[in-house]
């Protein structure tokens, strides 16, 4: 193992022989420890950058055509699908329309509700939040259903 020409250190025939063992034998490391002589050979991790480059490229191709697009479009047709009347939800979560499962939901299309009565409940961030009615009314439709996940400001119930 020692290598006479260099001082008593490490042959380098013997380092690339356990190299060549590391490689054929799909090995990670191998450690070898013989008295005051100890020998560590370890591949290295090889590195995953082309992903992120490769997404980098595609994302403002992707992005940078449906805006120009999309953006005079979809302005006003989503401001009118949303009828007066719409109780928004005023988080990210998901909607409950009962207390708690199998208990009878909070309000049912045709029932008349007083203002801060609650409609349903949003769960955001294990919070369980009443949704309270704005003003008194009926209940006209219900555009979520039970346990479903809401956006900002999403439509939830519609009174009349």
């Amino acid at each position: 193992m020692s290598d006479k020409k260099n001082g008593g250190g490490v042959d380098p025939q013997f380092v690339r022989e356990l190299a060549s063992i590391l490689q054929e034998q799909g090995l990670n490391e191998i450690e070898l420890e013989q008295g005051e002589l100890k020998l560590r050979l370890a591949k290295a991790a090889p590195v995953a950058a082309p992903a992120p480059i490769s997404y980098a490229v595609q994302a403002p191709v992707a992005v940078a055509a449906p805006v120009a697009q999309a953006s005079p479009a979809p302005a006003s047709p989503v401001v009118a699908a949303i009828p007066a009347g719409a109780v928004r939800s005023p988080m990210v979560g998901t909607a409950y329309l009962a207390a708690e499962p199998g208990a009878s939901p909070f309000v049912k299309v045709g029932d008349m509700v007083n203002q801060g009565q609650t409609l349903l409940i949003v769960e955001a961030m294990k919070t369980f939040n009443p949704i309270p009615s704005p003003r008194s009314g009926r209940v006209t439709q219900i555009l979520v259903s039970d346990q479903q996940p809401v956006e900002y400001d999403e439509p939830l119930i519609i009174l009349e």
